[in-house]
């Protein structure tokens, strides 16, 4: 039989989650992520194997522990909705924690060296994702009347991502909530006119 593990692998994983944050993926350190998990790097690995693999466990764990924003935005009922619960949420959580500003996915691989180039890949690849589902929400609002017949929904739910990933590098640049919530609030000004909102959330913070 195997040796029983002597450690928590969920605590270890979050611990790893937030040096990964914190200081991106190259940026994290094997001495870092051991310190901060608790553990000898043996150990570490054989629970999750490399540092790659690592990372990837904890980008999951990000997406499901930090990420329900995205589905309640997408759930509103109109697009002015959708976007605002996006840009909202997400500016909520780049500000969240003093220690781990930004977004994992966009302070992971910003930059990376050819060794890295499978988890920019991997985090391109989970960008693409969100802005596929963003994307195919607009479209259905466009189907239903709620954006003009002549809105690009493609070129909207780029955009929309591209405001959220450059709040989240301003907020690990050292933007504040207020500075970000002014920037969130010009992109929804740009927001093609469809049907009157009816969310009640325009004016608002969603945390009102």
């Amino acid at each position: 039989m195997g040796r029983r593990r002597e450690f928590d692998v969920d605590k270890a994983l979050d611990a790893a989650l937030c040096v990964f944050w914190r200081k991106g993926y190259e940026g994290a350190s094997y001495a870092d992520l051991t310190a901060a998990a608790g553990v000898e790097r043996p150990a570490l690995y054989s629970a999750f194997g490399n540092k790659e693999a690592l990372f990837r466990k904890a980008l999951d764990r990000y997406f499901e522990t930090y990420m329900d924003f995205i589905p309640e935005a997408l759930a509103q009922p109109t697009a002015y909705g959708v976007v605002r619960g996006m840009l909202f949420g997400a500016l909520e959580l780049h500000t969240r924690f003093p220690d781990q500003s930004g977004c994992l996915g966009i302070n992971g691989a910003l930059a990376v060296s050819d060794e890295a180039e499978p988890v920019r890949r991997a985090l391109i690849a989970e960008r693409a994702q969100g802005e596929a589902k963003l994307r195919a929400r607009l479209e259905q609002a466009r189907a239903e009347g709620d954006l003009p017949a002549s809105s690009d929904p493609a070129a909207l739910a780029a955009f929309v991502l591209a405001v959220s990933h450059g709040m989240a590098v301003q907020a690990k640049a050292g933007f504040n909530r207020d500075q970000l919530a002014a920037v969130a609030e010009l992109a929804l000004s740009a927001m093609p006119n469809g049907t009157p909102d009816q969310t009640g959330l325009k004016g608002k913070n969603v945390s009102d």
